[in-house]
């Protein structure tokens, strides 16, 4: 009986190290990327900016995986000619629990830059993070949660 009962507690810790674990790496910070270009600051606040593609996700803060409210995203990607325009930039801000959903066009390659949609998040207390995200062959949605550090100090 003692046996078992041991056997069992270490099944639930080693269950329980293993969900930690998970929580862990998907709280840790998203990975920068470049900015590029063709950034241009106060795009129009929207949430759509054509179809064929959807992008959502969660902004969350690094460590304690919370949902963080009201973050600025901005998002800029090419047109369905390969071209940066005024028609293609977003910026939204996060709802309920640190949530967003943009749509767009699915981008095209271009110059030898594989599909891409650049974002930039900003929010109150964390560093602003500038990264892209890489639509997969034949997607139409994704999830792509933003995890962001806090300002030290």
């Amino acid at each position: 009986m003692f046996r078992l009962l041991a056997l069992v507690s270490l099944s639930v810790v080693a269950a329980s190290a293993a969900g930690s674990e998970g929580k862990a790496a998907r709280c840790q910070a998203t990975a920068a990327d470049a900015l590029g270009p063709f950034y241009v600051p106060g795009a129009p606040v929207r949430s759509r900016v054509g179809a064929g593609y959807v992008l959502s996700g969660m902004v969350l803060a690094s460590g304690t995986c919370r949902g963080i409210l009201r973050a600025r995203v901005e998002f800029w990607l090419v047109n369905p000619d390969g071209e940066y325009d005024a028609a293609h930039r977003a910026t939204l801000f996060s709802g309920k629990a640190g949530s967003y959903r943009f749509t767009s066009n699915r981008p095209p390659p271009y110059s030898g830059r594989p599909r891409h949609i650049h974002v930039r998040v900003s929010a109150r207390g964390f560093r602003t993070l500038v990264t892209q995200h890489y639509p997969r062959a034949g997607q139409g949605r994704a999830t792509f949660n933003l995890v962001l550090r806090r300002v030290a100090g």
